[in-house]
């Protein structure tokens, strides 16, 4: 292999191209920089990698300390979780681990970001490419009576996920920079374009070489071949007008492939607003609006909605507009595949997916309807708003899932302040769903991954969440929603709030047991004992916390966790896994279940609801 010295540069390209080269480090904190999305510049000033130290990584660390944010994490799995929590809130994530002991961990992850289609760069250092040889390495998976050192275990483990992987390479040519650096911002370019997380090896070797200097563009919105390449785009805005002509009460129906495009959020809302055409989203895509706002619909699920947008769509709806929503259709997403979801089934509507590369086709679609109002003649539409007030709850009841939601709503709607709610995967987000949520100033009022439903994230994403609400200057409160499994999957990472001195309010619903799917009494679902005491482990990281048996109780001891610099706030509830105590959506779906297996009593109930 050829050696990397100055020399060899110098004597091929002269000695100031040799004196301009950059390290492989420098380019990869140069790059990082650079993918912080033009609409996030005011929220993060630098960028920010999650991780966890180690010895291949100690290299990526020296040099990247001084050009990003390093954000050490309790372990690897929630370093990948807070990356995930990253790209979902500013359009890119980053972790950074060791070798295989610490990248394997973070798989779980990596199929989260896959499926909720999240730019995540999964970055782990590697042996120096003098190290790979014919001797198994720490870290390396390798049974002793194997007759062959693998190094590509992560490398083949990622890409079993189906994500693009590689390994950099350095100088394969005398006098030759290497292209690491080049190739470090193809793969991130990669994960940006195609909202796909990507995962990159780098030898230890490697950060301090030098490598071939980079020209980068002068925006992320550059990194594209252009704008939009399919042909036809007005011939499909011709028949939207079309339909809108003939339309007395329009909708517009958006998914969450929007999540990630500014741009073309800021354009649906100007069109909604120019013509008075209500909006809805769909469940994945809460959280992306302000529910408050006079043309938001909420959030609608067929039969599973409760939002004043259900009567609207089952039975006013004359077209709908339905953007950006997934290609597949995903049973949770539309109500659990009940029948019940209207816009699923209605065919008076225009279905626009999406399928060019930042969506720069819906982008411009709507960039020209709104391009001359006047040409386009499309007509205003009178829509009139109901303002859906709160459901006023019985201080005097004990609070648990069936009324939590209806109990936040009411706060809320008394409080400038917006919440941002993270639910834990379980009964807390299926009751989360009940939330009407107001539009964060860091951009969502409600955040999870509804479809992978990896349990462990609430706490990693409402750390970024605080992170980011904090560097804004803002009194915005992160409200997480969780059972006392999913908390305890993760209450290690409570550390991170108290070293970043940010606040958070945790609503701890404990019951003692993994409810959701629970089908036996066997010990498995067992996740905690009668004798824990939750208060001691959150005294322990100088929070405070209360237990809140009745409404009254939770709303007085709410209102002064989410006061400004109230820290580490807890509340636990003591829920009872009973159908009388369940939120309208599980009970809803328990039923339906119950339904498809076959119960008489269960069928009878769901054909009167659905009728």
């Amino acid at each position: 292999m050829p050696t990397n010295t100055s020399s060899n540069f110098e004597m091929n390209f002269g000695q100031k191209y040799n004196e301009s080269l950059p390290s492989l480090g420098d380019v990869i904190g140069d790059v990082m920089q650079f993918f912080i999305p033009p609409n996030n510049t005011e929220l993060i000033s630098k960028q920010k990698i999650y991780g966890v130290g180690g010895d291949f990584a100690a290299n990526l660390i020296s040099a990247l300390e001084h050009k990003v944010d390093i954000c050490p994490s309790s372990n690897e799995m929630h370093a990948a979780f807070s990356a995930c929590a990253h790209a979902e809130l500013t359009g890119i994530g980053f972790a950074l681990t060791t070798y295989m002991v610490g990248s394997l961990p973070c798989t779980s992850a990596a199929a989260m970001a896959l499926t909720e289609s999240l730019p995540v760069v999964f970055i782990s250092g590697a042996p120096a490419e003098a190290e790979v040889n014919h001797v198994a390495l720490h870290h390396t998976i390798h049974p002793n009576s194997s007759w062959k050192a693998d190094y590509d275990n992560a490398l083949k483990a990622f890409s079993a996920l189906g994500m693009k992987v590689e390994r950099l390479q350095g100088q394969r040519v005398n006098g030759q920079p290497n292209i690491a650096g080049e190739r470090f911002y193809q793969l991130v370019c990669e994960a940006y374009k195609t909202k796909q997380p990507v995962f990159i090896e780098i030898p230890r070797d490697l950060v301090f070489a030098k490598t071939q200097p980079l020209k980068l563009p002068s925006s992320v919105d550059n990194i594209c071949c252009g704008g939009n390449i399919l042909a036809g785009t007005q011939l499909i805005v011709d028949s939207i007008i079309e339909k809108l002509s003939k339309a007395e009460k329009p909708v517009l129906f958006i998914g969450d492939k929007l999540k990630h495009n500014a741009k073309l959020k800021r354009l649906i809302i100007d069109f909604a607003y120019t013509y008075n055409v209500p909006y809805a989203t769909t469940w994945f895509a809460k959280g992306l609006f302000d529910e408050y706002a006079p043309l938001c619909l909420g959030a609608y699920n067929g039969i599973f909605t409760q939002t004043i947008g259900k009567d609207y769509i089952d039975q006013q709806m004359d077209y709908a507009i339905d953007i950006a929503t997934s290609i597949f259709a995903q049973d949770s997403n539309s109500a659990f595949g009940t029948g019940t979801h209207k816009i699923d089934s209605f065919d008076n509507k225009t279905v626009l997916k999406g399928s060019s590369l930042l969506e720069k086709d819906l982008i411009e679609v709507f960039e020209l309807l709104l391009a001359d109002p006047a040409k386009q003649q499309i007509k205003r539409f009178n829509y009139q708003s109901d303002y859906d007030l709160p459901l006023e709850v019985n201080n005097n009841n004990a609070i648990d899932f069936n009324n939590l939601a209806h109990t936040l709503n009411e706060l809320q709607f008394e409080d400038d302040t917006a919440y941002l709610y993270l639910p834990e995967v379980g009964n807390s987000y299926f009751a989360s769903y009940g939330l009407k949520v107001k539009k964060s100033t860091i951009g969502r009022g409600w955040l999870t991954n509804p479809w992978y439903g990896a349990m462990g994230s609430s706490l990693p994403y409402a750390r970024v969440a605080s992170q980011l609400i904090k560097e804004n200057g803002d009194d915005d409160r992160a409200v997480v929603i969780t059972g006392d499994g999913g908390f305890h999957f993760q209450l290690n990472e409570l550390i991170h709030f108290l070293k970043d001195a940010t606040n958070v309010t945790i609503i701890y619903m404990r019951n003692n047991v993994y409810h959701l799917g629970k089908s036996s009494d066997a010990d498995i679902y067992r996740c905690n004992d009668n004798n824990f005491d939750v208060h001691s482990i959150i005294k322990a990281y100088q929070g405070q916390s209360k237990t809140c048996n009745t409404v009254g109780e939770f709303k007085t001891y709410f209102k002064d966790c989410v006061k400004p610099n109230a820290g580490i706030r807890l509340i636990e509830v003591p829920a009872k896994p009973i159908e009388e105590r369940q939120c309208h959506e599980l009970t809803l779906l328990n039923l339906y279940i119950k339904a498809q297996n076959g119960m008489p009593e269960a069928v009878k109930k769901w054909q009167a609801l659905i009728q």
